[in-house]
C-alpha cells in the first residue's frame, strides 16, 4: 500500500465522508460547479486520482475529463473507493519522490503536488455537500492551505476558463468562506 501524505489523506477522507452521505436519489442535484450535477463532481475527482496514479506511475495520465461521469458508472461510491485504493498504491516512497509538471511552475516532487493538491477534493466536498444538502464545515487546517495553493493556481486557471471569477466575500468572513468566494462560489 501506498504512503498518502497526512493532508492529502485527510481530504480524500473528508471527501469520501461526503459521498457516503449522499442520498440515493441525491446523484442528480445541481451542483455549485455551472453544469454539474452531484454526480459529475463526483466523477471529476476520482478522474483526479486516476490522474494522480497516472503521474505516481509515470504514464501518460488519461484522456481529458470532460465527461466526468465515465468514471462513474453504477455506484459512486464504489467508484470511487476503486479509484482511491488504486491510487494509493501507486504512492510509493519513490513514486512520491518523482518530479511531476505543474504547469507554469516546472516540475515539482509528487508528494509536495500532493500537498497541494488538497485544494480540489476539499473544495469539491463542499460543493458536494452543498448540493445534496449534507454539512458544509470543512476542515479549517486544510482551508488555510488550501487558500494558499488557490492564490498560486487561480491566475491560470481562470486564464482558461476553468474557474469563475472571484465573488466578494462578507465583511468578517471566516477563512472557508473567502477561500469559496475566491473560487466563485457563494457560501
Amino acid at each position: 500500500m501506498g504512503q498518502e501524505p497526512g493532508g492529502y489523506r485527510r481530504a480524500l477522507d473528508l471527501f469520501e465522508g461526503v459521498v457516503c452521505g449522499v442520498p440515493r436519489d441525491g446523484w442528480d442535484a445541481p451542483s455549485p460547479c455551472e453544469g454539474w450535477t452531484a454526480l459529475d463532481v463526483a466523477g471529476h475527482v476520482i478522474a483526479g486520482q486516476y490522474r494522480i496514479r497516472a503521474l505516481a506511475l509515470g504514464a501518460p495520465p488519461p484522456g481529458p475529463a470532460d465527461d466526468p461521469r465515465r468514471h462513474v458508472a453504477g455506484d459512486a461510491l464504489m467508484a470511487w473507493r476503486t479509484a482511491r485504493k488504486e491510487c494509493a498504491a501507486a504512492l510509493t516512497p519513490e513514486a512520491l519522490r518523482r518530479p511531476v509538471p505543474v504547469g507554469s511552475l516546472g516540475e515539482l516532487p509528487l508528494g509536495d503536488y500532493l500537498g497541494a493538491y488538497i485544494l480540489e477534493p476539499l473544495v469539491h466536498a463542499w460543493d458536494l455537500a452543498r448540493a445534496t444538502g449534507q454539512p458544509t464545515r470543512l476542515d479549517p487546517d486544510l482551508v488555510h492551505h488550501a487558500f494558499a495553493t488557490a492564490h498560486v493556481v487561480a491566475a491560470p486557471l481562470r486564464a482558461a476558463g476553468r474557474l469563475g471569477p472571484a465573488l466578494p466575500a462578507p465583511p468578517g468572513a471566516d477563512e472557508q468562506t473567502r477561500l469559496l468566494a475566491f473560487l466563485g462560489r457563494s457560501a
